[in-house]
């Protein structure tokens, strides 16, 4: 599947999105990726689901190539509102939302402030916290960083990335938060963490965004059907039982990992089920 590439303006600036497929009678696929990096994670999964409608996936603003957020502390309400932008200057009325992790918390709000925009819901993985993890992660999970003469800015990058990877969360490096699957390839490593570097600054404003995201009391405002699934190693899949019960209408799944190609593709016919359905 080709993946093409692209831009458009907010008055932010530039936001990069990445699309590939076509309508095919389908509502258009509206990709939003997890923190911290990019949509480029998002780009296998584009490929499956791209062979029966259009997909596109931005860099959420202060991610990736994209630019940053306006407000040195934006909240949900305003990333589900980037997104309403996004969509009116790409001349989408329309579309169903696919979101992981922090975009699944974005997708909440889009579907609950421009109910109109939205037919149908993916959540693939959603953090459901605790009141205590909340403050513990908003004080430890994604720092506030900066370049500096050293260069730590680079060993601070690849370690946050490396050790995602060990540990969730990763600052809780023991054995009880041990995760329990095969390290990533030092490629795949590379390019996430090349994409936080570019955002160095402003990465950090997506995870807080989401934390302090009131999940539990606005699910239950989605009007539309919500497909909340997981993958096996996806240390957020508990909050698949947790945001199911919570929502209208919808379905659950737990799916193989994606990092095998039979693994994508089982993800990627759940989905289409789901829309399709």
């Amino acid at each position: 599947m080709q993946i093409d590439r692209a831009f458009v303006r907010l008055g932010e600036g530039l936001v990069h999105y990445r699309s590939c497929g076509s309508d095919q009678g389908r509502a258009p696929l509206y990709m939003i990726h997890a923190s911290p990096a990019s949509a480029e994670p998002l780009v296998g999964l584009m490929g499956v689901l791209g062979q029966t409608r259009r997909c596109i996936a931005p860099d959420t603003l202060g991610n990736g190539d994209s630019a940053a957020p306006a407000l040195d502390s934006p909240d949900m309400d305003y990333y589900a509102d980037s997104v309403a932008r996004i969509l009116d200057k790409l001349k989408l009325d329309k579309v169903d939302v696919y979101g992981s992790h922090t975009g699944a918390h974005i997708a909440c709000e889009l579907a609950i402030r421009h109910p109109s925009r939205v037919r149908k819901i993916v959540f693939d993985g959603i953090g459901m916290f605790s009141a205590e993890d909340r403050v513990d992660f908003l004080a430890n999970y994604a720092p506030r960083m900066q370049a500096d003469e050293f260069g730590r800015q680079f060993t601070w990058a690849w370690h946050f990335i490396r050790d995602q990877m060990l540990h969730f969360p990763y600052f809780r490096r023991t054995p009880a938060f041990r995760r329990d699957q095969p390290m990533a390839s030092p490629e795949v490593l590379h390019r996430i963490v090349v994409d936080v570097l570019k955002s160095l600054t402003t990465y950090h404003k997506g995870y807080h965004a989401a934390f302090r995201h009131k999940d539990a009391e606005r699910i239950p405002l989605i009007g539309c059907p919500v497909f909340c699934i997981a993958s096996t190693d996806d240390p957020l899949q508990e909050g698949v039982d947790r945001a199911h019960a919570l929502v209208k209408t919808g379905a659950k799944a737990i799916v193989p990992s994606e990092r095998t190609p039979e693994g994508l593709n089982k993800k990627g016919a759940a989905v289409v089920a789901f829309l399709d359905s």
